[in-house]
């Protein structure tokens, strides 16, 4: 057990989440502390029926804490993660900035626990998009080896933050009334519309959403040679990204192999009849933590390839289940054997 756990960024979007989360799942810890920006510090929150105050982010902050778990901008958490692993403090990272790094794992639990051996300090947690999906096609690789992804994600607006989420409430109930809203977090109106764009250009007509996708794959699955072609599209959704999957395996798979290797690997709930219009939606999987597949059949284009559909709460299992998931996995692993 790590003495002292701190949450950073513990009054945002995902901070709160993670806050409610390890008191959901009793995180077993001596001290706890809430770290965030100079703007929030000194601000009350409450948690596990107690008061604890705001801190403000400083380097000396963390000679007290064994284990930080972390939603923080890109920027902030470049800035922040070395200070803290100087002091042999171990960060679990929902940010951008540290996953690709040669030296950092990029782990989900229920796919790649192996990962976090010989960790040097930081241990990152991917893109909400690319946890769900790799996820879905851990127990397919493992059976049949995967050979090629075919991926669209349909993201929710809470995926751009507080933002994204103001901006399809007001969006919306501007349009209702003729009305006007200046968007924050979408280049174009998210109400009644929908952007196949997310992200920045990248490479080849690939947006940096998209190229996630493709070198988080490799690296999670430890295969350069896995062919992942994606499109993320922004959908007027307030909660839980779907994805509609296609992939091709080396071996064939039936629909009920897969379906039963589906549901049973862990994280995993199958929901599919479609007979009885029985599949996963946003509105049911907001705030659950499992991944939810349905809507499971053929290729009909390809002899050994599978399409099925995909949903998860992108602001849980997509960002702060996973990283207090990965700090479980330090703790049962032992804080003293992988603390660098």
């Amino acid at each position: 057990m790590f003495d002292t756990v701190a949450v950073v960024g513990a009054t945002g979007a995902v901070g709160t989440i993670i806050r409610e989360i390890l008191e959901e799942r009793r995180f077993p810890y001596k001290k706890i502390r809430f770290l965030a920006s100079k703007r929030s510090a000194g601000t009350q929150i409450k948690f596990a029926g107690q008061t604890y105050p705001v801190e403000e982010l400083t380097p000396e902050i963390f000679d007290e804490i064994d284990l930080a778990i972390a939603s923080t901008p890109d920027d902030t958490a470049e800035q922040f993660v070395p200070w803290a692993v100087e002091r042999n403090c171990v960060v679990v990272d929902e940010s951008g900035y540290w996953r690709m790094k040669p030296h950092v794992p990029l782990v989900v639990p229920e796919v790649n626990p192996e990962a976090v051996n010989g960790h040097q300090g930081i241990i990152a947690s991917p893109n909400c998009s690319t946890t769900q999906m790799v996820l879905a096609m851990k127990p397919l690789h493992e059976a049949a080896r995967i050979k090629r992804v075919v991926v669209s994600t349909y993201q929710a607006t809470s995926g751009a933050g507080l933002a994204g989420t103001r901006d399809l409430e007001q969006g919306t109930q501007a349009h209702l009334n003729n009305g006007e809203h200046t968007y924050e977090a979408f280049a174009h109106p998210i109400a009644f519309n929908v952007i196949p764009q997310i992200g920045s250009e990248k490479y080849e007509g690939y947006t940096s959403e998209e190229m996630k996708m493709v070198y988080e794959t490799h690296k999670i699955f430890g295969d350069d040679s896995i062919l992942v072609c994606p499109t993320c599209v922004r959908v007027p959704v307030a909660n839980c990204h779907s994805e509609s999957m296609l992939v091709e395996t080396e071996q064939k798979l039936s629909v009920d192999e897969a379906s039963k290797l589906l549901d049973d690997q862990e994280g995993i709930t199958v929901v599919d009849d479609l007979a009885a219009s029985e599949y996963p939606m946003p509105h049911q999987c907001s705030g659950q933590d499992d991944v939810f597949i349905g809507r499971i059949r053929e290729d009909l284009s390809s002899p050994n390839g599978l399409a099925f559909w995909c949903v998860s709460d992108n602001l849980r299992k997509g960002a702060a289940t996973n990283a207090v998931q990965i700090a479980e996995l330090l703790v049962r692993l032992g804080a003293a054997s992988v603390k660098s």
